[in-house]
């Protein structure tokens, strides 16, 4: 199996677009600058010895010399000794909200950010159960099933925005009706369903959906994402940020629906929460799950695995040598031959 051992160290790869704007602004401000000394066809007679297109091979070179080096900085490896594991653990999916309205800032930067990085705390803290996510707006849609795959979970909540679902509204309801159909069918007293959302323009379903869970063992939580005072939902309109408007023109102020929430926790045999209280929040979610029934299974993983930073390594060394060592000279060896010449 290959994987990354810092897969988020490939990040740094966001440096290349910005080396090929600049070196395109310095080669066009080059440009500007010879046609402004002469006619570019005479200035190029002044320098018979310059190169026509190694600037663009040396920039080539270095661009994937930086390449490798964030490759390497990520660490790949390849596992290379697989084995049987049982343990015992609950399954847990997390539902996220991701409607337009989880991007008021009355909980800056933005519900959905706060929320976001809230998630990622919680998967921190229950690894060792088995974890799935939910994005939900207008419809739900299983983002990743049940898995003890962390780093992969973390990375699912990190980039779930409010376009990953193209219908408009909070169906709660589907949410929990499809982490239900998505729970193993063996066992009954080891799930659980968060809910993560800011519970506005809910659907009514979502109660009885709530029962229905709780009646094959899915207990659920509700964490509210907003404050009851509410804010406008920022949005672009012909490329200009404004705020989102009613039929009548009326700026629309999205509010934290804890009333809901709290009825559709206590429908699911669980707690409702207010992310503001983090961390409290996180402990006591922890302390529910942990006193689950646990279910045993067994997995086949990877025990060991093998680097190969190195090559990479290897690899941009020999491509930064290769650019160091290239002059903006023409080859005397190239200039004597005449790749057109049939």
């Amino acid at each position: 199996m290959f994987r990354f051992e810092e897969i988020t160290h490939l990040y740094a790869l966001a440096i290349i677009p910005v080396l090929i704007f600049f070196f395109v602004m310095a080669m066009m401000y080059r440009r500007r600058v010879i046609k402004r000394f002469g006619e570019s066809r005479l200035v190029a007679q002044l320098m018979p010895q310059l190169a026509k297109y190694k600037h663009t091979i040396k920039f080539i070179l270095l661009s994937l010399a930086m390449c490798l080096l964030c490759v390497a900085y990520a660490n790949p490896q390849w596992g290379t000794k697989k084995e049987k594991v049982r343990q015992k653990s609950s399954d847990v999916f997390i539902a996220l909200d991701v409607s337009e309205s989880m991007m008021a800032q009355d909980l800056p930067p933005s519900r959905l950010d706060r929320a976001k990085r809230f998630t990622q705390q919680l998967i921190n803290e229950l690894k060792g159960e088995r974890i799935g996510t939910i994005v939900f707006a207008g419809n739900a849609y299983l983002q990743m099933p049940l898995t003890s795959d962390y780093s992969s979970a973390a990375m699912f909540v990190k980039t779930a925005n409010t376009r990953m679902v193209p219908t408009q509204g909070t169906a709660i309801g589907d949410a929990i009706r499809l982490a239900t159909q998505s729970y193993d069918e063996s066992g009954k007293f080891h799930k659980a369903l968060i809910i993560i959302t800011d519970g506005e323009n809910h659907d009514q379903e979502a109660l009885d959906q709530a029962k229905a869970a709780a009646e094959q063992g899915v207990l659920i939580f509700t964490i509210g994402v907003g404050t009851s005072a509410g804010a406008p939902i920022p949005t672009f309109e012909r490329g200009q940020s404004t705020y989102k408007k009613d039929k009548q023109g009326t700026t629309v102020i999205s509010k934290l629906n804890e009333s809901m929430l709290s009825s559709l926790a206590a429908a699911g045999n669980g707690k409702y929460y207010n992310i503001t209280k983090g961390d409290e929040v996180i402990e006591t979610l922890q302390n529910y799950i942990d006193a689950l029934e646990k279910q045993e299974f067994e997995q086949r993983t990877f025990s060991e695995y093998e680097s190969y930073f190195q090559w990479f390594l290897a690899a941009a060394l020999l491509f930064l040598l290769i650019e160091f060592l290239l002059s903006y000279r023409k080859s005397a060896w190239w200039a004597k031959r005449d790749i057109f010449k049939v």
